[in-house]
C-alpha cells in the first residue's frame, strides 16, 4: 500500500466515510472507491460491497479485483432511557450496533439501568451535534416529550442517518410533523421519519415494541421490502 493510499484511507476513517480498498489481482495496483476516474462498473461493485458489508473478489471489465469494505461502525442513538430502550439494547448489540442512550434525566439515563452502555446526559440537540450521525447511524426517539424528541429529530433530519424512527401514535406523529415543519423541514425531508416507529407487529409490551424497531431497522439496512413503507392514501 502506497503512503498516499494509506493516508487517504485513514482520512476516510476519520471522516466516517465509507470507502472500498480495491486491489487488482494479480498485479497489486490499488485505489479507493468510489472514484469518478474509475469505471462505472467498478464503482457499482464497490457500492454493493459497502451495502452488504462483505469483502470479496470480483471480476469487473475482465479484470479481477479484491474489494475490501471499510465502513464506519454501525451506531444506534436512542433518545429516551425508557423501558423500551432497556429492551432494545439487547437486540441491537448482537446485530452489530454500538448503542448510545441519550437522556438528560439522570435518574433515567444511569449506569444502573443501562450497564455497559454508553450514556449521554446532555440535551438531545447537544448530544446529536456531538455524535454527528452518519450514513451508518440509526436514530430512534422514545420519550413522547417534544422537548426531548423534537430537537433530536431536527438534528437527525439534517444528518445522513440511514434510519430515523419516533415512538408515538399516528395522531402524535402528525402533531410532531407540524412542529418540525415550523422549524423549516419539508414534507419530503420528514418522510424519512418512521412514525410510528417499527414494523406493524401489533406490538404491545416493551420487548415486543423493541423487537418491531430492530426488525424494521435491519430491514431498512438490508434493503428488504419489509422496510419500505407505503405512502398514506
Amino acid at each position: 500500500m502506497t503512503p498516499d493510499i494509506l493516508a487517504a484511507l485513514q482520512q476516510a476513517k476519520a471522516d466516517k466515510r465509507p470507502v472500498v480498498l480495491a486491489t487488482q489481482l494479480p498485479g497489486g495496483e490499488q485505489c479507493l472507491l468510489p472514484d469518478p476516474n474509475r469505471s462505472a462498473a467498478l464503482n457499482e461493485a464497490a457500492a454493493k460491497v459497502l451495502h452488504s458489508d462483505e469483502s470479496g473478489t470480483f471480476t469487473v471489465d475482465d479484470v479481477s479485483w479484491f474489494l475490501h469494505a471499510h465502513n464506519p461502525p454501525l451506531r444506534l442513538i436512542v433518545v429516551g432511557a425508557v423501558h423500551i430502550a432497556q429492551a432494545l439494547v439487547p437486540f441491537a448489540t448482537p446485530c452489530g450496533f454500538a448503542t448510545t442512550i441519550v437522556d438528560p434525566r439522570r435518574s433515567f439515563g444511569s449506569d444502573e439501568r443501562f450497564p455497559g452502555v454508553t450514556i449521554s446526559n446532555a440535551w438531545p440537540d447537544e448530544a446529536m451535534d456531538e455524535f454527528r450521525p452518519d450514513s451508518r447511524t440509526a436514530v430512534v426517539t422514545l420519550t413522547h416529550d417534544p422537548k426531548l424528541d423534537d430537537p433530536a429529530l431536527d438534528r437527525a433530519l439534517k444528518s445522513e442517518a440511514f434510519y430515523i424512527g419516533a415512538l408515538g401514535s399516528r395522531r402524535t406523529h402528525a402533531a410532531r410533523l407540524g412542529r418540525l415543519r415550523a422549524l423549516g423541514h419539508t414534507d419530503e425531508s420528514m418522510a424519512r421519519i418512521r412514525g410510528p416507529v417499527g414494523l406493524d407487529l401489533e406490538a404491545v409490551t416493551a420487548p415486543e415494541i423493541a423487537l418491531s424497531i430492530i426488525a424494521e431497522l435491519v430491514a431498512v439496512r438490508r434493503g428488504s421490502p419489509l422496510g419500505v413503507r407505503k405512502k398514506p392514501e
